[in-house]
């Protein structure tokens, strides 16, 4: 499954569908898809993916040396945008199954 975030004030993101629950739990959704927040959720939900990102860049990194595969941090960074994105244009973040 893929699941697409959208706001009229970003590009679209779209993140397969284990990764976009561990972010929506991260900014304290409860992870069912579809959803949305409105724009005074926005911040809140911001702050608790950037508190997530910080605490998993404070973790020692398990890495295996025959791939990389990206952490948390890496795959947050679009979704982070795009929240910013929404705050500063006041609009609706709304994630759907592709």
């Amino acid at each position: 499954m893929l699941v697409k975030f959208t706001s009229r004030s970003y590009a679209d993101i779209t993140m397969f569908g284990d990764v976009a629950k561990d972010m929506l739990s991260a900014m304290g959704q409860s992870g069912v898809i579809p959803g949305a927040l409105n724009p005074q959720d926005i911040p809140r939900a911001l702050e608790n993916l950037q508190a997530a990102v910080d605490r998993s860049k404070a973790e020692p990194a398990a890495q295996d040396d025959e791939s990389f595969q990206p952490g948390f941090a890496q795959r947050a960074l679009p979704l982070l945008a795009l929240l910013q994105a929404a705050i500063d244009a006041d609009k609706d973040v709304i994630w759907e199954k592709q």
